[in-house]
């Protein structure tokens, strides 16, 4: 596995590992807290230096897991963990990030991360009522202090990351992006590689779409967040099924996975692309790191490039008021 260095100079490997599902949102786990544990551990053999979690996954419990895990090789990785939610009776309700939340949230993820430094500490959705510039001069506050390392965005638009950049570096956005979610592509992308800023798709294999484990007639229980997408509606996923169906010709065509496509077009669409796909198994790790070995030709990419433009994707990618929390 190679490296990459998203922005501020923080080098990463080329894909890193989302832990939220280990946690919560794609059902019940199929493994124990011990096994979860094993996974993390397993990803830094296969080269994996970069993990993702949140305190809002759970609520807790998944920066715990983390932590748990990942404290015997402390040196050896990068954490990211975000701020932004308002957690009650144990789940997410609304916004926050009030200066003092801010705070109140890094102190609990260093306890629950069982580290004394989060590498890389993004504000989870953008906060209408909390001007980005005060977010970002609260989290400068704690990269002062030793707390924090790197300053980081998540579903943000032009203009915020501008705004909060001009008052302290910003080294990451984090946004879904992936062959079926090109939302960033335009502004969001051009801002970054203007600004030298990292960006870190999640969902990059559109949320198990390319993983060959979704059907075109799929259903989820509910305790799945893809029984609440409109993109994963029966009707909508299989007239969709059109465009995973061209990545997984193409993928047998080269010998690899469909994943390993999905994963290799994304790290080729710039060098401080680092995305961090999820899963609760060491072979599934061992997959998606070898994308990084996987090429593509000129004419395949550009393909790909305009896979959405010719076949199109049906609805949204998050219900409606998930969709009010992105591109503040």
């Amino acid at each position: 596995m190679h490296t990459r260095v998203l922005g501020q100079g923080l080098e990463v490997s080329a894909v890193g590992l989302g832990c939220m599902g280990m946690s919560q949102s794609y059902g019940p786990n199929p493994g124990t807290r011990q096994e979860m544990i094993a996974v993390l551990r397993s990803a830094v053999e296969e080269g994996v230096t970069f993990y993702d979690t949140a305190e809002v996954y759970g609520p807790y419990v998944n920066e715990e897991l983390v932590g748990e895990a990942l404290e015997p090789i402390r040196d050896q990785v990068t954490i990211a963990t975000k701020f932004g939610w308002r957690i009650e009776n144990g789940r997410s309700a609304g916004l926050d990030s009030r200066p003092e939340q801010i705070r109140r949230v890094a102190e609990g993820s260093l306890k629950r991360l069982r580290t004394d430094v989060i590498d890389l500490f993004y504000q989870h959705r953008v906060d209408p009522q909390v001007p980005v510039e005060e977010v970002a001069g609260a989290v400068g506050e704690l990269i002062a202090e030793g707390k924090v390392r790197h300053f980081g965005l998540s579903e943000a638009s032009g203009p915020t990351i501008r705004a909060a950049h001009a008052v302290c570096p910003v080294t990451a956005l984090q946004s879904e992006y992936s062959l079926w979610t090109r939302d960033p592509e335009g502004e969001v992308l051009g801002t970054l590689a203007e600004l030298g800023i990292g960006l870190v798709p999640f969902s990059p294999l559109g949320k198990g779409v390319f993983t060959a484990t979704v059907a075109g007639a799929a259903s989820f229980g509910a305790d799945d967040i893809r029984s609440r997408i409109p993109r994963f509606d029966p009707e909508n996923l299989e007239a969709n099924t059109a465009l995973v169906d061209h990545v997984e010709a193409l993928a047998v065509s080269k010998g690899v996975t469909a994943g390993q496509v999905a994963l290799a077009w994304l790290l080729l669409q710039a060098p401080w692309i680092v995305p961090i796909p999820g899963t609760r198994r060491t072979g599934r790790i061992r997959e998606n790191a070898g994308a990084t070995e996987v090429g593509l030709s000129a004419d395949e990419l550009d393909d790909l490039n305009r896979l959405v433009e010719r076949l199109g994707v049906r609805g949204d990618r998050y219900n409606a008021e998930h969709m009010g929390y992105v591109g503040g």
